[in-house]
């Protein structure tokens, strides 16, 4: 089995050496030896990298994405975690798209000024809010 040094790892995965170290500290890639100061891996943690990156572009945190790992290091991913996710993305999703809607009405909107436009001053209300709610429906 060839050995991966740390820098090799970056450069194959476009991933920050600053940031491996940082997933190794935090117990979700393990390093195998060093070559005097580097840190060496085997090929899988291109793997373990890959689901990582996945995983935060999925809004997954580093705690979470930990536990997608079995004890040998390979992926053993919850799926109901997984659904519930698809679920959360649904919601933003909705959420989102409801807002680039209200967004390109006041742009588009021939109200004489913003704060006369309807669908604007429920934009604003939104941008009040701590938490999204649900998608508005928007015409």
């Amino acid at each position: 089995m060839k050995l991966l040094d740390i820098s090799e790892v970056s450069k194959q995965t476009d991933i920050a050496a600053s940031a491996i170290r940082h997933y190794e500290e935090k117990g979700l890639i393990t390093s195998l030896g060093r070559r005097g100061l580097k840190r060496l891996f085997g090929p899988e943690v291109l793997d373990q990298l890959a689901l990582i990156s996945l995983g935060k572009k999925a809004g997954f945190s580093l705690d979470e994405i930990k536990t997608m790992f079995g004890p040998d290091g390979r992926p053993a991913i919850s799926r109901p975690r997984l659904f519930d996710k698809a679920d959360d993305l649904d919601r933003q999703i909705e959420h989102l798209t409801s807002l680039r809607d209200m967004i390109r009405h006041v742009a588009e909107c021939p109200a004489p000024s913003h704060m006369e436009c309807p669908k604007f001053r429920q934009l604003l209300r939104l941008g009040r809010q701590r938490k999204p709610q649900k998608a508005i429906a928007f015409q």
